[in-house]
């Protein structure tokens, strides 16, 4: 099927154009030419690359609306990916948490949401992915990260390691911990009753009682010896398999670097400037959290996604938590001036393909993958998303009450007098 967008604000590497873009057999086939097939009429409307969001787990939301309460996978699923579509979401990394944790986080639910989101593939509206979010410290994880690996669409992995965070010094913020493998790392005592407020969310997210998440979070610390082994056994693997490798809230130097020695060459929510310098001296992607952004500043005190953006520390924006953030980010970072339009397009779209290695798509380019969005972006407001493509296919439209037709006038019937 051939298909152009006519008269639209182009979003192009380089420069912003208004022009015809025409898709044919999911690709971006020409860039100017007349329109040929059917005609969609994007005047006074922006088309830029789909948005590529690398980490995001709103759907965790879907997953447990409530507390405790869960709710079927299937459904879950369908309607996490229609709210990608109308966030003009076209490729999502879904954040799936493989932990020791039992609850949301744990490794045979992970699996389970995995296979769903497989089996649904050919219901879905957008291209749905995973990031194995994997917690250092379970070692159950690995068989269902090796699974994941020889899947259909390849994961991304990113090494998270909430337990050392967890078990940091009272004392230390989370911001100010060393590098979780270093002998210098400071460790509270479980015995303390402030380990009972620290953990009570996760308990509670985990369905335990403080005590017992206590008790369980001491029997995984003592894996603690074995977990520098493997990290590395699944840094090993997703070599082999040419996945893409991140660490998570990164705080010393020290922790970029080994990681990158691994493979792990993205930078995911660096937490201090230190992290993400050396993130850059050496060309490591950089990903902030978009909400962080869209608020004007992390909710934990960390790095303020705008401010890295501003000093050329910031390669891609994720909607970590909630799905309209990264649109929302570009906005507010636009009305600030942080940096010209299509570099902060390029936080949602190419920066996110080039971290991930998905060459196919992420700018509107002849021979690329069309994965499209149509904005509606009036001076002064809030941009709103009218339509995405995935590889050329609508997977949303929204007609906005404007353009509909007038409704004909009621008719009255004269009265019998």
């Amino acid at each position: 099927m051939t298909v152009t967008f006519q008269g639209a604000r182009v979003y192009l590497p380089g420069e912003i154009a208004e022009t015809n873009v025409t898709v044919a057999g999911g690709r971006i086939a020409e860039i100017g030419g007349p329109a040929q097939g059917e005609v969609i009429d994007a005047r006074g409307r922006i088309l830029a690359p789909a948005l590529i969001d690398l980490h995001g787990d709103a759907f965790e939301r879907q997953l447990m609306p409530r507390p405790g309460v869960f709710f079927p996978q299937e459904a879950a699923v369908i309607d996490t990916d229609r709210q990608l579509a109308a966030n003009g979401i076209a490729t999502a990394y879904h954040a799936i948490t493989l932990g020791w944790e039992p609850g949301l986080r744990d490794v045979a639910r992970g699996r389970q949401l995995m296979q769903v989101m497989r089996d649904l593939a050919p219901r879905l509206t957008v291209e749905n992915r995973v990031q194995l979010r994997w917690e250092t410290f379970a070692f159950e994880a690995l068989e269902t990260i090796e699974w994941a690996l020889a899947g259909p669409l390849m994961p991304a992995i990113a090494f998270n390691d909430h337990t050392s965070m967890t078990m940091r010094a009272y004392d230390v913020p989370i911001q100010d911990r060393a590098f979780e493998l270093s002998p210098d790392f400071s460790i509270a005592s479980l015995d303390d009753d402030r380990m009972k407020k620290r953990t009570a969310s996760k308990a509670h997210r985990a369905g335990l009682d403080e005590d017992a998440y206590i008790r369980l979070l001491g029997e995984v610390w003592d894996r603690r010896a074995e977990v520098p082994a493997t990290i590395a056994k699944v840094a090993g693997m997703g070599r082999r398999a040419g996945a893409p490798m991140l660490s998570h809230d990164d705080t010393r130097a020290e922790t970029r670097a080994f990681f990158r020695d691994l493979g792990a060459g993205v930078a995911e929510f660096p937490m201090v400037l230190e992290a993400a310098e050396a993130a850059r001296a050496h060309g490591d992607p950089i990903v902030f959290g978009a909400p962080n952004a869209a608020r004007g500043g992390s909710h934990i005190g960390s790095l303020g996604a705008g401010d890295m953006v501003e000093a050329g520390l910031c390669d891609a924006l994720a909607s970590d938590y909630f799905y309209p953030a990264m649109l929302a980010a570009v906005a507010r970072l636009d009305a600030e001036r942080r940096a010209d339009r299509l570099t902060l397009w390029s936080l949602v779209s190419s920066g996110p393909a080039r971290a991930m290695k998905l060459t196919d798509r992420g700018e509107i380019a002849v021979g690329r993958r069309a994965d499209l969005v149509l904005i509606d972006w009036p001076e002064g407001h809030a941009p709103a998303i009218e339509g995405t493509w995935v590889a050329g296919r609508a997977a949303y439209r929204g007609h906005p009450a404007r353009d509909a037709a007038p409704a004909p006038a009621p008719r009255h019937e004269e009265s019998l007098a």
